[in-house]
């Protein structure tokens, strides 16, 4: 009886000697890098909605424009089932870049994305840099002052949106946006263009879709534009997401670490002294910032 045949050296290391796919060169084309971008906007507004929806019928409220316009506004339980929906939202993000990026497993997801570390970024650098994004964010906050954004007044409606808040900032948005921006629409559009137009045009668009939270504080708006060109110039510079990520992940953590040491050590405004006019008037123009949070620079 002859021997069975044992698979060649060729067999064995075929999957091996494959080159490895290249971030800057994806599978997929503009159209459906955009096509992407549309959905996660879509899910990102529908399962909120369907969220808000549920709760005012579970109370036997009306769902009409005004009543989800009024419960988003003013019930604080409202506003809790909105923001818990933002996390399987991202997840279902998560899985819409994963079967474009992949073609539905037939191709390697975190080596097509580039989710490694660059030899020039590794994690200190990235964390480094994270920090260094939020100084200059808390300086332009500072100094572009603007009014309390609907964001604050989301974190002021109750402690559990304020923690669901944390917890989403911190570990599911900056995965699922990074996937989105950097990861699936920036190398499309590098390819169909040049890298100078898809940093400006990526960073614009991320930039963009955050105003709604923002509007009216040009300092959060800067600060996020700062954000979304560092974070796009840091992709195009080595070709990874990985950084990209973890300077998001940093950037919002810690930010979120100072909203749980601001609920549980409230800043209360010191009285202003009509006998001392300098520093009452210094006072007055920092007590609001302070109790408002104003000084802290935008999550994404």
């Amino acid at each position: 009886m002859s021997a069975p045949i044992e698979p060649t050296s060729t067999q064995n290391s075929y999957d091996d000697l494959r080159p490895a796919p290249d971030p800057d060169d994806p599978p997929w084309g503009a159209a459906a890098a955009f096509l992407t971008w549309v959905a996660s906007m879509f899910v990102l507004v529908l399962l909120p909605l369907s969220a808000l929806a549920g709760y005012l019928a579970w109370r036997g409220r009306p769902l009409t424009p005004a009543a989800l316009d009024a419960a988003i506004k003013h019930d604080p339980q409202a506003i809790l089932a909105s923001v818990v929906a933002n996390i399987p939202a991202h997840l279902v993000i998560v899985a819409l870049v994963w079967l474009l990026v992949t073609g539905a497993g037939r191709r390697p997801f975190r080596q097509t994305l580039g989710m490694s570390w660059s030899s020039r970024f590794g994690f200190l650098a990235s964390a480094g840099f994270a920090v260094l994004l939020l100084i200059v964010g808390f300086i332009l906050v500072a100094v572009l002052k603007g009014g309390k954004t609907p964001f604050d007044e989301i974190l002021e409606s109750s402690a559990e949106t304020r923690f669901v808040a944390v917890f989403m900032a911190t570990f599911t948005a900056p995965v699922a946006e990074e996937l989105v921006y950097r990861g699936v629409l920036y190398p499309a559009v590098r390819r169909a263009t040049n890298t100078a137009f898809a940093v400006t045009l990526v960073s614009a668009l991320f930039a963009f879709v955050h105003v709604q939270q923002y509007y009216n504080h040009p300092g959060v708006i800067a600060a996020i534009a700062t954000l979304s060109l560092s974070l796009t110039a840091v992709r195009a510079a080595t070709g990874r997401l990985l950084p990209c990520i973890v300077i998001h992940a940093v950037f919002n953590g810690l930010q979120c670490v100072l909203l749980v040491y601001e609920y549980f050590n409230p800043v209360v405004p010191p009285p202003v002294e009509p006998q001392t006019p300098v520093t009452g008037l210094v006072v007055a123009h920092l007590a609001p910032l302070l109790s408002s949070g104003a000084f802290g620079a935008p999550l994404c």
